[in-house]
């Protein structure tokens, strides 16, 4: 059971602007391939950003985008997952395809919308939640504000999921959020979550970065801070393994009472 080495590629997402969003992540996936990662997870909606007035426009760019994805995952044996628009009519979803050696293992479309912001009317929400079986493990899904929901991260887990994967725009001021929910996420389940927002001023909103990757002990393995780059951890399923046989919160849980 090899460990996984995970990266998250944190970096200031341009709205509208595709053409440098996917010239910074091709760099990017560049310099974790050379550092040794099979898993690169970049933020939410990382092609295009929340660019509401164009979206349907920007997300005929998708299909393409995914076409290079396959490619660069093969050529460098990676599995590489983030979010982008799919086309679904007058509206978008907000999907994660899980590209995987040259194949998509998966696609999860966003289900919890953040109403706040009108996610809602601009796209539609997803219906099915995803563990992807891929090359290097059981990887389950869940998109910034899903992280409010443990009812899915735990689904997630009861289904065999070994590392949660988050691509996210979470903005200011509610680090405290984001950091608390993902370490009770990872805590709860025991299990890996590899976390990746974006970073800086988008539109009016500013975001904090802080992508992380948790163990299943709920410890901080690499914290990226507010400024563009990468982070780096080994995931050790034997470790984790260990960890869920020493304290069988699963073994005890009472389903038929709640």
């Amino acid at each position: 059971m090899s460990p996984i080495h995970a990266a998250a590629i944190q970096f200031n997402v341009k709205p509208g602007d595709v053409d440098a969003n996917l010239t910074y992540v091709r760099a990017a996936i560049l310099r974790v391939a050379g550092q040794g990662a099979n898993l690169a997870v970049l933020p939410e909606m990382w092609s295009s950003g929340f660019s509401y007035r164009n979206l349907n426009e920007l997300a005929l760019r998708t299909e393409g985008i995914v076409a290079e994805l396959l490619d660069l995952s093969a050529r460098h044996k990676m599995v590489i997952i983030g979010s982008m628009p799919e086309p679904n009519g007058d509206k978008v979803f907000n999907t994660v395809y899980v590209v995987d050696n040259g194949k998509i293992a998966g696609v999860y479309r966003k289900m919890h919308l953040f109403s706040l912001l009108g996610e809602h009317n601009a796209f539609s929400g997803g219906d099915s939640w995803l563990l992807a079986d891929t090359s290097i493990g059981k990887i389950g899904i869940i998109i910034c504000y899903d992280l409010r929901f443990p009812e899915l991260s735990r689904r997630l887990a009861l289904e065999g999921a070994e590392v949660i994967c988050v691509p996210a725009q979470w903005p200011k001021p509610r680090q405290e959020h984001w950091r608390t929910l993902l370490r009770a996420r990872a805590m709860e389940n025991q299990l890996y979550v590899v976390a990746c927002n974006a970073c800086g001023l988008i539109g009016k909103l500013d975001f904090f970065g802080m992508s992380m990757i948790i163990d299943a002990k709920g410890y901080v393995l690499a914290d990226a801070g507010e400024g563009e780059g990468e982070i780096y951890a080994s995931l050790d399923m034997q470790v984790m393994n260990d960890w869920r046989a020493q304290i069988p919160c699963f073994n005890d849980r009472k389903p038929e009472i709640y």
